[in-house]
Formats: C-alpha cells, sequence, structure tokens
C-alpha cells in the first residue's frame, strides 16, 4: 500500500510536528476497523518516537470523521463484536491522553458522533467556521455513550446532555463557546492557526510540556486533595529539570533562557 493510499497520513517536519492525515474521504473518514488499527499503529510510534513535539490531527476530503462506519457494524450484529470494536476505540482515546506531546485537531469539515469525540479527546483543537459537530447517535437509536466521555469532560455538564439527546448539529462558533474547540479560524486561515499554536508549544521546553500533560489529565480524574499533592509533586520533580532551572535562573538574571 501506497503513503497515499493509507488510512492514515504520516507527515514530520524538521522541528518535531507530526501530522496525521486521516485518509477515508469517500467514506467521509469514518472510523472502519482499518482505519482504528492504522491510527492506534501511528500513535503507538509516536508514543516511542523521542523527535515528536506536538501531534496535529488532520484529515483528507470534505469531512474531518463521520464517526463509526456504520455499514461495518451492522454487517456483524453480536454483543463480542461491538463490545471489541468499543474497546478498542476507547483504547485508541485514552493513548492520545497518555501521549507524551500535545495533540492538536485540526477540524476543517463535520465531526459528528465518534468523530466529535475525537476532536473532544484531543488536547487542543482548532476549527475552520466550516466545521460542524454532533453526536447524533441519538438520531439512530444508538445513545453516543462512549463519546459522552471525553464530551462531559470538556462542555459543562447540560451542555453535553442536551448535544447527546437531541443529536443536534452545532457550529463552530457554539463549540468553541461551549469548550469543544480552542479556536475558530475562517477556512483560509486554518492552517496558520494551527501552526501559530504549534509554534507556541515548540517554543517551551519539552519536558515541562510532557509533565504538565501527564499532570494534568490525572489531576482532574481524582479529589481536590489528591489533585494538590500530585501537582506539589510534579512540580517539585518539573523543577530539578534543567530546562526550569535556566528558566528561573533567567528570569532572576533579566534575560532570555537558553533552552
Amino acid at each position: 500500500m501506497s503513503q497515499t493510499d493509507a488510512p492514515v497520513i504520516r507527515d514530520q517536519d524538521k522541528r518535531g510536528v507530526v501530522t496525521l492525515t486521516l485518509n477515508r474521504p469517500q467514506s467521509f473518514n469514518a472510523l472502519s476497523e482499518g482505519m482504528l488499527a492504522a491510527l492506534q499503529a501511528q500513535i503507538d510510534a509516536l508514543a516511542r518516537d523521542a523527535s515528536a513535539r506536538v501531534v496535529v490531527l488532520a484529515a483528507a476530503g470534505k469531512a474531518f470523521c463521520a464517526g463509526h462506519d456504520l455499514k461495518e457494524m451492522r454487517a456483524q450484529p453480536s454483543l463480542p463484536y461491538y463490545r471489541n470494536l468499543f474497546k478498542r476505540c476507547s483504547r485508541l482515546m485514552l493513548s492520545l491522553v497518555r501521549l507524551p506531546v500535545p495533540v492538536i485537531a485540526r477540524v476543517h469539515g463535520i465531526a459528528t458522533a465518534a468523530g466529535c469525540q475525537l476532536v473532544a479527546q484531543c488536547d487542543l483543537a482548532v476549527a475552520s467556521s466550516a466545521a460542524r459537530f454532533a453526536v447524533s447517535g441519538v438520531n439512530l437509536g444508538l445513545f453516543c455513550s462512549t463519546p459522552s466521555v471525553p464530551l462531559s469532560r470538556n462542555l459543562s455538564r447540560k451542555q453535553a446532555f442536551e448535544m447527546l439527546v437531541t443529536g443536534d448539529t452545532i457550529d463552530a462558533r457554539q463549540a468553541q463557546e461551549r469548550g469543544l474547540v480552542n479556536r475558530v479560524v475562517d477556512p483560509e486561515g486554518l492552517d496558520a492557526e494551527v501552526e501559530c499554536l504549534a509554534a507556541s508549544i515548540l517554543a517551551k521546553p519539552q519536558i515541562a510540556v510532557a509533565m504538565g500533560k501527564t499532570l494534568f489529565y490525572r489531576q482532574v480524574e481524582i479529589g481536590l486533595e489528591g489533585a494538590y499533592a500530585a501537582a506539589g509533586e510534579t512540580m517539585a520533580c518539573n523543577m530539578m529539570e534543567a530546562p526550569a532551572l535556566e528558566g528561573v535562573q533567567a528570569f532572576i538574571e533579566k534575560r532570555a533562557p537558553r533552552w
């Protein structure tokens, strides 16, 4: 299979910005079994790649991702099959969280059901003003239970639940207002805005970003006292790293840090 025919295309620049492009445009980048396997393989490889600094999740064609491949799902109506499918999808989502580098969703078109889940699970998201979002499974009699996990951790509960029980579509500005995406720009400015966000991250010490991401997700899942304990330990360890020591010294000496 050539790179252009692969379900997921990987590109990396010399700075360590890795772009993973969902490449099933004819099926609106639906998360088929093949797509899930290809994306999982790329994420697993990135977890072992020390040269990666930022990951951009993009998509080819008109849509970002239309969710699971419903034709594939309907062709195998068995409980063991469905359990395995959603287990694989959940593993992929957790792998995004566990990557030591920030993941930016570049959303140019529709992101529905598990596609909306994918946007919610990325650390950051930049959307075109033409993008649209929905967790629309309920319209087919299938409540978007797995998408509800990251959705309820990004939006307020009532806003998330409204999307889940109505299946209604929201536009990019509404998605930004509700906390699903960080930035919204005109379609022609999408790449430049993603680059702006990536460049800001690249300007920071890699170790600080990695430690910070790990702590960020860990602390939101535990109680307040535990969160402060975990955060304090992370900061103490972070302070012992050379970039932090240099950064503080540079501040004291009123100069730019030399990382």
